[in-house]
């Protein structure tokens, strides 16, 4: 009975699977074989390490965060503060101008309420009304005529005459203007066997007043006929196209017939 009480109180065997594994692993230490249980607990170990660390990691981040949040509000607020007084600053100016003014104002007041009762009011000086000199009526009729004299009627005529024979003087000075005319003349021949040199000298011959020939040439017509072209400046008071035509169609034997090729005014 002792012998089984000894053992009993003996733990050796109540543990032998730990003693199983400890041995277990003692040889395989010995043989060089990787223990697969101690690499299990320890990515267990480092599992459960990692684990622990990420809430603490999160507890850190809101524990930043609410951190900088809290400094922010102070920078506010301080700057809310700064802004405060320097209101006050200017309210307490505004307020110190104010008084002044209204200082300044009632002493104007009292300064002038003195003058305006002491202003005094200047008497109008009296109008006075021009003398009214009495004449006698007599003197009064001697001065007035009633009818104009003779004298001052022919002076206004010879004046009025001498202006209109100094404005016609003017105007006659002044050269008139003439209208004159630039006239082209065709004067056909009979035939081509007419002398149209002859011809051209039937027709400078005519001269008047008012008459200025100008340039020539010989244009061909047909069948070796050729008519006269000559250029003509007339005045237009003077001298008209009826009469150059009469004149120069007297030339029988030459002349057949004279038309106006162009007329223009210069």
């Amino acid at each position: 009975m002792s012998g089984l009480q000894g053992l009993a109180q003996e733990n050796i065997w109540f543990d032998k699977s730990r003693y199983d594994e400890a041995e277990r692993r003692f040889y395989e230490g010995m043989n060089g074989i990787p223990q697969t249980s101690q690499v299990k607990t320890a990515l267990q170990g480092s599992k459960g390490h990692t684990r622990s660390q990420k809430p603490r990691e999160r507890k850190t981040s809101q524990n930043a965060s609410k951190s900088e949040d809290q400094s922010e509000l102070v920078s506010r607020l301080k700057s809310l503060e700064l802004d405060n007084k320097n209101l006050h600053k200017v309210v307490d100016d505004l307020r110190a101008t104010l008084s002044k003014l209204e200082s300044r104002m009632a002493t104007l007041e009292k300064s002038q309420s003195p003058a305006s009762k002491t202003v005094t009011f200047t008497k109008a000086a009296p109008v006075q009304t021009p003398k009214v000199e009495e004449h006698n009526g007599a003197d009064d009729d001697d001065d007035i005529d009633l009818f104009g004299s003779d004298e001052e009627d022919e002076e206004a005529e010879r004046i009025k005459a001498e202006r209109v024979k100094e404005y016609s003087q003017r105007k006659a000075k002044k050269p008139a203007l003439i209208a004159k005319s630039s006239i082209l003349l065709d004067v056909k021949p009979w035939d081509d066997e007419t002398e149209m040199s002859k011809l051209e000298e039937c027709v400078r011959s005519i001269q008047m007043d008012g008459l200025l020939w100008g340039a020539s040439k010989l244009v061909p017509v047909g069948y070796g006929i050729k008519k006269l072209q000559i250029n003509c400046v007339v005045e237009d008071d003077k001298v008209g196209t009826d009469i150059l035509e009469e004149e120069i169609t007297k030339f029988e034997d030459y002349v057949q017939s004279v038309d106006i090729a162009a007329f223009n005014k210069i």
